[in-house]
């Protein structure tokens, strides 16, 4: 088995080892990952973080030693905080780098950071102001940065940033947590998830106060909630329909 770790910003995950393939996923600066299988060009990686697979070109990553990974895992993450910030090679040059990203492998990839940074679990009372933070973010199949996200991207992405590990699709996620069965019984933070005709859960918002919602449709925006499902501001009609809402933290 290899272990690779991502050096660059945001890199593409992707269903078959293409560019041309779907965007299942993004691989974010600090990532680390088991390597399954590795061709000429490309790497079938398993990502450490939540067990979500795809392809990446193997420009975009370097090797690691297995006990280095094995090290990075004991470690609590350290996450930047700020939407774009930038990080120092040993050559003195800048690289750029996304909210939510890792860290803990500085040392092995010789750089040097010195903007906002935290770690650790966070009150459920910061989710929302977290959320917040990628208001008006465009939706982007497989997206999980503030330029470009899906709606259950946006929902892991803003539980890591406050120390708390959930699953990459709105219908894994929907298997965690404790089930409640009125709106009214929720608090701002918990998960609500949608479905579709054929009852297959496609969609993902974080609950705020006063019955709305803030999700990855279009945009990352607010929108109302009500027992049917998210009712769209703009449009004035109901966009999703409920199925389940969740409580991921207390």
């Amino acid at each position: 088995m290899q272990y690779g770790l991502c050096y660059l910003s945001v890199v593409a995950l992707r269903f078959e080892a293409t560019d041309t393939s779907e965007l299942v996923s993004q691989v974010l600066y600090g990532d680390c990952f088991k390597v399954l299988e590795r061709r000429k060009s490309w790497s079938r990686i398993r990502l450490a973080f939540d067990k979500y697979e795809g392809w990446i070109d193997n420009k975009q990553y370097q090797l690691m030693e297995e006990a280095d990974y094995k090290n990075l895992q004991k470690e609590t993450p350290l996450l930047t905080t700020d939407l774009v910030d930038f990080i120092t090679d040993h050559n003195q040059q800048l690289h750029p780098i996304l909210l939510g990203s890792c860290l803990n492998g500085l040392p092995y990839l010789k750089h040097h950071f010195e903007g906002a940074k935290a770690k650790g679990k966070l009150d459920k009372s910061t989710l929302v102001d977290t959320a917040l933070l990628y208001l008006n973010t465009p939706y982007l199949w497989g997206g999980k940065t503030p330029f470009g996200i899906d709606c259950s991207g946006f929902t892991q992405m803003v539980y890591k940033l406050n120390g708390f590990k959930i699953l990459r699709d709105a219908s894994q996620q929907a298997s965690q947590g404790e089930a409640l069965s009125f709106i009214e019984e929720s608090t701002p933070g918990d998960l609500a998830f949608f479905d579709n005709s054929e009852g297959v859960i496609t969609h993902v918002g974080i609950i705020m106060e006063d019955h709305h919602i803030i999700h990855a449709h279009g945009k990352v925006r607010i929108d109302l909630l009500d027992h049917s499902g998210i009712y769209n501001v703009d449009t004035q009609t109901h966009s999703h329909k409920l199925r389940v809402i969740k409580k991921i933290v207390s």
